[in-house]
């Protein structure tokens, strides 16, 4: 009889840092349940399970091709309105971005509560809240964080989807 660990947690290399991908089982089906941006120094973790290995493949087809689109399972996560603010950052096309304000306005909500959002999305690169910016620029993205180690991975994801 094999026993199946639940939760796996790797780290693969990206062009801007590192992924940590965790995968979890959830009633039965192997979901992905969190991605993080993590920092070039950070060990890799090779994938062990089917999904993370998958994903690290689809990163490569995305990291080739800006256009490439995931399809991977995402364990359900967030409240009401965070599902309402990743779902709008969903339909916004390769190459292109939406304002907070915009969004906002779309989901009748405010543009704090978006940012808010997509700070707290778990799911970054596959639920493109990179593209949500500021209407006058960037905007702050995923957390504050010191040196701008997010904002980089924005700039070089837009610039990778030929926005910037």
């Amino acid at each position: 009889m094999t026993t199946l660990i639940s939760t796996e947690y790797c780290v693969i290399s990206a062009p801007f840092g590192c992924l940590g991908v965790q995968t979890e089982l959830v009633d039965g089906s192997l979901m992905i349940s969190k991605i993080d941006y993590l920092p070039l120094s950070t060990a890799l973790i090779s994938p062990k399970n089917a999904l993370a290995k998958a994903f690290s493949k689809q990163c490569s087809q995305y990291f080739n091709d800006a256009s490439f689109r995931f399809e991977v399972p995402l364990k359900p996560a967030g409240t009401v309105h965070q599902q309402k603010v990743w779902n709008a950052a969903l339909d916004i096309e390769v190459g292109k971005t939406s304002t907070y304000g915009e969004i906002a306005s779309k989901i009748k909500s405010g543009p704090r509560a978006v940012g808010t959002a997509c700070g707290a999305n778990p799911y970054p690169l596959v639920t493109p809240c990179h593209r949500v910016v500021s209407a006058q620029g960037l905007g702050g993205f995923m957390k504050e964080d010191t040196p701008g180690f997010y904002r980089q991975i924005k700039v070089w994801l837009l610039k990778h989807e030929g926005v910037l």
